[in-house]
């Protein structure tokens, strides 16, 4: 296993090589193995509700919602949320259902003054497949990484 320095220094090379304004972009397994090791990490799931009672929830994640259902309206309040419940200076690291909201929440964060913000490509369920199936190609559920509904 690598060193959180070692994982977090090639999420960092992701970002800079696709010009991201955040720390950087995380795999699944790296966003977990960074969990493990750093206590002080923060995982913070930006689905909505509907989404972690429907899909399934990630243990001790922070839960924020980016936006809500139905209708996706965006959370006026995510800024003061976020900001309220999180230490800035903390490593932190957004995650939803493929990696959209997330990347929306990392680049916030680093607005919001979080240098250590980074964004877990492919989310919680990952892309979808063919058949519009979930799990089946990537995400944190297709890792297997611990999660519970």
């Amino acid at each position: 296993m690598k060193s959180v320095a070692e994982i977090l220094e090639i999420a960092r090379f992701r970002a800079k090589e696709n010009g991201l304004p955040y720390a950087g972009v995380l795999s699944p397994h790296e966003a977990f193995d960074v969990l493990q090791q750093n206590p002080a990490a923060v995982l913070v799931d930006v689905r909505t509700r509907a989404e972690l009672e429907l899909v399934g929830r990630v243990p001790q994640a922070t839960h924020i919602e980016w936006a809500f259902y139905p209708g996706m309206t965006p959370n006026p309040d995510f800024p003061n949320q976020l900001q309220t419940q999180v230490d800035k200076e903390l490593t932190v690291i957004f995650i939803c259902r493929t990696g959209g909201r997330s990347h929306n929440a990392a680049v916030l964060a680093q607005q919001l003054g979080f240098l250590d913000a980074y964004n877990m490509a492919e989310g919680f369920e990952g892309e979808a497949n063919s058949l519009k199936q979930r799990t089946m190609i990537n995400g944190w559920k297709h890792a297997g990484l611990p999660w519970t509904n």
